[in-house]
């Protein structure tokens, strides 16, 4: 099989998330991607809402679709999550398949920074995808897509949810329930589950 892997802090999951996956999952011609929440990223300030709570909205968002999984690995790992140890944990688990790392090209410059990226070269192919605002260099190793281009980000869903604005459209109406009832990123965040 080939599987992409999607990997963030996803604080939270949104529809810019979905159309990334699908869109890679047919340029690449991909079986499935696995949505994979950090634990602590390494590139984000770590303001995080619980990595449980993270973890269950990306299964939320992606529940409708055979072809999205969710998995909790970098969680379990817990520490700061890097890339490399996931596809090292991947191909472990899954020897015969063929991975393919999902980044948007706002991540695809700064690329040679990331622990090992020498090694991620040869381990998994690299679709990126590009965005408008962030126009990145041809590399050999990338396999640049187009995908459709939606200004959202996790940081305006999170802001537009403080200032008592709807998020609706934004998210998967199942999340925008779990956010509300777990009162997240709001200034009195819950913590029960």
């Amino acid at each position: 099989m080939k599987i992409g892997i999607l990997g963030g802090s996803f604080n939270p999951p949104h529809i810019g998330h979905l159309i990334l996956a699908q869109e890679a999952l047919e340029a690449a011609g991909l079986d499935k991607v696995f949505f994979i929440p950090s634990n602590i990223s390494p590139h984000k300030s770590n303001n995080l809402v619980d990595a449980l709570k993270r973890f269950k909205m990306v299964q939320l968002t992606i529940s409708d679709d055979k072809h999205f999984q969710a998995l909790d690995i970098e969680i379990k790992r817990e520490g700061i999550s890097f890339t490399i140890d996931t596809i090292r944990d991947l191909k472990k688990r899954y020897p015969r398949d063929n991975f393919y790392l999902i980044i948007g090209s706002d991540l695809a410059e700064g690329f040679s920074t990331w622990k090992d990226y020498g090694r991620i070269k040869k381990e998994v192919k690299i679709i990126v995808a590009y965005r408008k605002k962030y126009p990145f260099g041809s590399r050999k190793y990338f396999l640049p897509i187009k995908i459709t281009q939606v200004a959202l980000s996790s940081s305006q869903v999170r802001s537009r949810i403080k200032e008592g604005r709807s998020i609706r459209y934004l998210v998967p109406e199942k999340v925008a329930e779990y956010i509300k009832r777990h009162g997240l990123y709001t200034r009195k965040e819950t913590r029960n589950d």
